[in-house]
């Protein structure tokens, strides 16, 4: 069984087989944890992100991680909150899961996640981190890899959703 883990800081520090980036469609870089991860992996990972081709909202994609500590990063385009009545809770749960399957299909130990769409793309806080316990809990009775996921939050507010999600 995996362990499960709660981290308040910066994403891109941690030493970790695979980070997962909440890009936008394009995966050229952006605002928030995207724009950040993209500055610190450095300008190699833009020329990677360009032979993508972008990436769909609950699809996911690999690349090297460059400069950072972690040897990989997953792109994932998360929902756009609009009420949650246009499949949010549904793409959410797929990026979760997808980015899953990818870290799984490099034997990855270890993928650290931020909180997907929880930025500019409004999505309410509390339901995104029900989702994303869910998604990966449900994951996990399934599969051995990874071994360790960490639920990345940039604040407090976030760090205590997902302390009292995961009650731990």
């Amino acid at each position: 069984m995996a362990l499960l883990s709660i981290y308040r800081g910066d994403i891109t520090i941690l030493s970790v087989d695979v980070i997962v980036n909440a890009a936008n469609s394009t995966l050229l870089g952006g605002g928030g944890v995207d724009g950040a991860i993209h500055r610190a992996a450095g300008p190699d990972l833009l020329t990677e992100c360009r032979t993508l081709g972008g990436c769909k909202t609950g699809d996911a994609k690999l690349t090297k991680g460059y400069n950072l500590p972690s040897k990989f990063i997953i792109h994932t385009v998360g929902p756009i909150w609009q009420g949650g009545s246009h499949h949010e809770p549904e793409l959410l749960a797929s990026c979760y899961r997808n980015s899953l399957a990818l870290a799984e299909s490099i034997h990855a130990a270890s993928i650290a996640f931020p909180a997907i769409s929880c930025g500019i793309y409004g999505y309410p806080i509390e339901e995104a981190v029900g989702i994303a316990v869910d998604a990966v809990r449900d994951w996990i009775s399934s599969h051995s890899e990874p071994k360790e996921i960490i639920f990345v939050c940039f604040d407090n507010k976030t760090a205590e959703h997902y302390h009292t999600t995961l009650a731990i």
